[in-house]
């Protein structure tokens, strides 16, 4: 595909946190998900994943992927789990995000863990500023990315989201966190 031939969908979705852009491609991969409310964040990644000559439509997405995010909200979390996404991003960046979508909804885990999953231990930095480009948040969850110390750390969509989503999935799993 041409460079200049990026074409994707961007619909809003009420949700418990706020409203959701819901970004997709044509072929209904999610290319990125993020808040309204840091809409210029979420422009600023697609572009320097996609360049400035990315085009983006509003309409809806696919049934299937506002069925699933839903599902996921009302305490389903597995229904997001084999959403299609296509990220961009680099080697190391995309070998982060796909590490971040097989940490179990209701658990979290350290960035020194992760960066330790992908044979990188060294490296806890750089899984920090991969973690922090996501820019499929909740799908690829970096809100289960925690300090070391079990503390909160940044989170792109606030430290109020991610202490949702991570209370959210704890309750649907019938734990604490």
């Amino acid at each position: 595909m041409p460079f200049d031939a990026f074409r994707f969908h961007v619909e809003a979705l009420a949700t418990p946190l706020g409203e959701m852009l819901v970004v997709a491609d044509e072929q209904q991969r999610l290319r990125a998900l993020g808040w309204t409310d840091l809409k210029d964040r979420l422009q600023r990644q697609l572009a320097a994943s996609y360049g400035s000559s990315l085009q983006l439509r509003s309409g809806p997405t696919s049934a299937e992927i506002r069925e699933a995010l839903h599902a996921y909200l009302e305490g389903k979390l597995d229904a997001i789990d084999t959403l299609p996404v296509e990220t961009g991003g680099t080697s190391f960046q995309r070998s982060v995000w796909e590490e971040l979508r097989r940490i179990p909804a209701g658990t979290t885990l350290s960035y020194r863990e992760l960066a330790i999953r992908i044979g990188r231990p060294k490296a806890v930095r750089a899984v920090g500023h991969a973690n922090g480009a996501n820019p499929i948040c909740v799908v690829v969850p970096c809100h289960r990315l925690i300090g070391s110390d079990g503390s909160l750390t940044g989170y792109g969509g606030g430290l109020h989201r991610k202490r949702w989503l991570i209370d959210h999935e704890a309750s649907a799993r019938g734990m604490t966190i």
